[in-house]
């Protein structure tokens, strides 16, 4: 009779344990991804890496990403609960968060070093011929940042030209048609543009600085999933290294993604920032010091009234989830 009954209590206590343990994979199993919507930017796609390699996963985190090429449709989505997390730039980041200010930024995934170009019709040749010509560029933006850092280089002003609102992938088109005389775009739209007859006016190798791309987290998930955000940056520091270290592999998993050629995959004009240079970007003491660049950005539009006020800027970063992770070899 006893060994019975401590048999029967040995295989109670075994089940529950079992019950427990499936239990604990269940919910495991049952936490949602991460959504993270990003656009086609070379700079956003060390994420597809990895994904396609598993980094994602082997850091702790499930994770659901999507690309898309409308701005303003990626940031409305994202302001209504779409997404967790979005990539865009420093400038459009501050645009959001003047309505959306419930969120952070957690990392710089580039800075544009010659990526972003304005391009032009063959008879535009010099900045000062733009001069009571279309220029195309997305308003309201970093875009628009951009394009007056142009001017400002060949004493014009945005008075000296009439801004026309293109997204960067409309600007091949919009060139062809005549719509507009110069836009500002980026590859693969860049190379489209140069094939039908545009050239190079202008690129961000000019304004060193200036074009940073982040990816940001809502406040909702910084507070309830932040393992789930530390494991996220990681896998996309280390997609990010082995994507350096096995780049036709690395482009080949971009084109494929992305349905795009794989020779207009390249690393020219863009500084795909590892963990150590985006540590750099909030160093007070660095020249590409995070806060000061996005001060200039809001000084910027608070001044042409794209928003009357912004968040402390304070608020809007988050460098926390920047810490090495056990490995990021490839």
């Amino acid at each position: 009779m006893k060994r019975s009954f401590f048999n029967s209590i040995f295989i109670i206590i075994t089940c529950g344990l079992l019950f427990a343990c499936h239990s604990v994979e269940s919910l495991k199993v049952k936490r949602p991804p991460l959504k993270v919507s990003l656009i086609s930017f070379v700079g956003h796609r060390p994420g597809l890496i990895a994904q396609e390699k598993g980094f994602f996963k082997a850091q702790g985190v499930d994770v659901e990403l999507s690309y898309v090429d409308y701005l303003q449709l990626q940031q409305a989505d994202f302001s209504a609960g779409k997404y967790d997390g979005i990539g865009l730039t420093l400038g459009d980041f501050m645009i959001l968060s003047a309505t959306y200010p419930d969120m952070q930024a957690v990392m710089v995934v580039d800075e544009s070093t010659g990526a972003d170009v304005v391009v032009a019709q063959s008879d535009i040749k010099t900045i000062p011929n733009l001069k009571g010509k279309k220029l195309g560029a997305n308003l309201g933006g970093f875009s628009e940042v951009f394009v007056t850092e142009m001017l400002k280089i060949s004493k014009l002003t945005s008075d000296d030209v009439s801004l026309v609102k293109v997204d960067g992938l409309e600007v091949p088109n919009r060139l062809q048609n005549n719509a507009i005389q110069a836009g500002h775009t980026w590859e693969p739209h860049l190379s489209e543009s140069l094939k039908l007859g545009a050239h190079i006016l202008f690129t961000s190798k000019q304004t060193p600085g200036l074009i940073l791309d982040l990816v940001a987290f809502r406040g909702e998930a910084i507070r309830d999933r932040p393992e789930d955000i530390r494991a996220f940056v990681r896998g996309w520091l280390q997609g990010l290294s082995y994507w350096e270290a096995n780049i036709p592999e690395g482009n080949a998993i971009v084109s494929k993604a992305l349905n795009i050629p794989s020779n207009t995959i390249s690393f020219e004009g863009i500084d795909l920032t590892d963990l150590a240079e985006n540590q750099k970007f909030f160093q007070s003491d660095s020249p590409n010091y995070i806060y000061k660049t996005a001060q200039k950005y809001a000084d910027f539009f608070i001044r042409a009234g794209n928003v009357t006020r912004l968040p402390n800027l304070e608020t809007l970063f988050n460098s926390s989830f920047l810490t090495p992770p056990p490995s990021l070899k490839p």
